[in-house]
């Protein structure tokens, strides 16, 4: 059995340190080695304690999480867990965060809720697990005129799975696709309140229209649909008018909206012309999907182990046979574009 992971807490409230560090303490494989009510104590608890991780507040005195976060990641850069209410502002900041180099997220507990922090633990032990060099990502390059002038889109759609370090992966490879990008679904593991203000945020960042799907929105060029987090997966169907629906059904693989709920319904609507992509994440959802997609004849790639946050859902998807390529993350928006690029002779 390895060591248990070492979770530093910060959080100014000294009830949201016990009720967080509870939590944690409850797994076995958990170890809360402090606590912290400020960045000035945090700072001070991280050169002392040296944590394997830290659960950051956003809302804090003297030094708010996000100027804390920038000052870890350009120092000493490591895991860092985002505890975030589940409010548009807290949604702003945290996505923020995910940017900056974050791990991963979690809601304040709401009144009444069966399981407070949801998956918090999974993801403090999966982020102590991690190899990563916790840096500061690299802005990725915007789309030039050129590429966007240049690009013949064809009949294909995209779907795309992401989870665990998704937000950065998704805006690396979004922002490789020009204004009239092939039509892309995407399932992105976040929780209710978040999705709305990410699809706002890739919208201002991408050439693309990104919007929260909606039901019944026609896919089409140019427009980028992320699933809403909640309630419902994302599915397409309507083969002679391609479209997003919205499903009530269970969790699939622990999560609502599922990655392999939107691969089977792309599998099953568009089959070779379509090409799926599964990104970054903890778990193995997406992975049969991805591989029911690659059996209707669909193309399909998966983000190598290097540039993965977590390599858990691309290497399920890999071992599966469901992988047709593995790419480093700054090759794939290139590589689907060149998938989905209509030929000279006609379309596809």
């Amino acid at each position: 059995m390895s060591a248990p992971a070492r979770v530093l807490v910060v959080d100014d409230s000294p009830t949201m340190r016990g009720l967080i560090s509870a939590v944690l303490s409850s797994d076995p494989e958990v170890d809360v080695i402090g606590q912290a009510g400020d960045a000035l104590e945090a700072r001070e608890a991280i050169k002392r304690l040296n944590p394997d991780v830290v659960t950051l507040d956003i809302e804090m005195p003297n030094m708010n999480g996000l100027e804390f976060l920038e000052k870890i990641m350009r120092l000493r850069p490591m895991p860092v867990i985002m505890v975030s209410t589940m409010t548009h502002r807290g949604a702003e900041a945290t996505l923020a965060a995910l940017e900056i180099g974050a791990f991963d997220c979690v809601g304040k507990p709401q009144p009444g809720e069966p399981r407070p922090f949801g998956d918090l633990i999974e993801k403090v032990k999966a982020a102590a697990r991690t190899q990563r060099n916790f840096a500061k990502p690299a802005t990725p390059a915007a789309v030039t005129p050129t590429a966007v002038a240049d690009f013949r889109v064809g009949r294909k759609i995209v779907a795309i799975g992401s989870s665990t370090g998704g937000v950065e992966a998704l805006i690396a490879v979004l922002q490789k696709f020009p204004a009239n990008c092939p039509p892309t679904v995407i399932t992105q593991h976040m929780p209710p309140t978040f999705t709305k203000s990410f699809s706002e945020r890739l919208n201002r960042l991408c050439a693309p229209v990104v919007e929260e799907a909606t039901d019944g929105a026609r896919l089409e060029i140019g427009k980028v649909y992320l699933a809403p987090g909640g309630e419902r997966h994302l599915q397409v169907s309507n083969a002679s008018a391609p479209c997003c629906r919205l499903v009530e059904r269970a969790p699939v693989n622990g999560h609502r909206p599922s990655v392999d709920v939107l691969f089977d319904s792309v599998a099953e609507l568009a089959g070779r012309n379509a090409v799926g992509v599964i990104l970054t994440g903890m778990g193995r959802d997406g992975a049969a999907g991805l591989l029911k997609m690659r059996h209707a004849g669909a193309r399909t790639l998966g983000q190598n182990e290097k540039t993965c946050v977590v390599y858990g859902m691309p290497r399920v998807a890999y071992e599966l046979g469901a992988v047709e390529q593995q790419l480093p993350l700054t090759a794939i928006g290139e590589e689907i574009l060149k998938m989905t690029a209509a030929r000279k002779e006609g379309t596809e």
